[in-house]
């Protein structure tokens, strides 16, 4: 049972890296945001499409753009760090609970 239990772990792990990762592009796109970056530029439309499909639905149930300022990306942010404490943690869990 300890393969299956340091699979599960090594995936909470990953997932945990992977979480983070997101956050900091998130972070430095809403950053770039402030300073009308230019949209040909290839590094600005890599981070265009990546968060896009993240902050696009949140945009569209915030109704952000009547108020002029965007929040998304920080309820993006509150609901990755959600998914770090409670999925993460849970594999945690469940990979000491295979051992």
């Amino acid at each position: 049972m300890f393969i299956a239990a340091n699979f599960v772990s090594a995936l909470a792990t990953v997932l945990s890296y992977l979480l983070e990762i997101y956050t900091w592009v998130i972070i430095v796109r809403a950053l770039i945001s402030w300073v009308n970056p230019d949209p040909y530029n290839p590094i600005v439309q890599f981070l265009y499409k990546i968060t896009e499909p993240v902050l696009h639905p949140l945009r569209k149930m915030m109704r952000t753009y009547s108020t002029g300022i965007d929040l998304s990306p920080l309820v993006a942010i509150l609901i990755i760090m959600f998914l770090k404490q409670f999925l993460v943690s849970s594999l945690y869990e469940l990979a000491s609970r295979l051992r």
